[in-house]
């Protein structure tokens, strides 16, 4: 798999203050992360950068200890001719108890939630 531009939200459960800084500690070392955020109150990550998601859930998961769940990903572009040459097509849908709205058709899958239990 190729490296790319990429958001990622992850479910880590975070109970106490070691917790915490065994997560951060092991977020600091994966050097692909460019951004890292920790919410501790809703226990998620949120990392982006030029990465593989799996391969950072799976290096979170050895590094922690944790069970990573993958909530979301989201691949950014890079390229802003990219975005002018392939603009998405705009879908309407039209509900009787609602109005009509309008919301952009995009290429990928919705991810579905991932566990990653790796054995050692």
């Amino acid at each position: 798999m190729t490296q790319k531009l990429c958001c990622m939200v992850m479910r880590v459960k975070i109970d106490c203050k070691g917790c915490y800084m065994k997560v951060s500690r092991a977020l600091l070392t994966i050097p692909e992360l460019e951004t890292r955020f920790i919410e501790k109150n809703h226990s998620r990550v949120i990392v982006s950068g030029n990465f593989v998601p799996q391969d950072v859930a799976i290096k979170i998961r050895k590094k922690t200890n944790r069970r990573v769940e993958i909530l979301e990903i989201q691949y950014l572009s890079t390229n802003n001719d990219d975005q002018k040459q392939e603009q998405m097509p705009l879908i309407s849908s039209n509900c009787d108890n609602q109005t009509e709205a309008e919301t952009p058709v995009t290429q990928q899958n919705p991810q579905p939630h991932m566990y990653f239990q790796v054995y050692t």
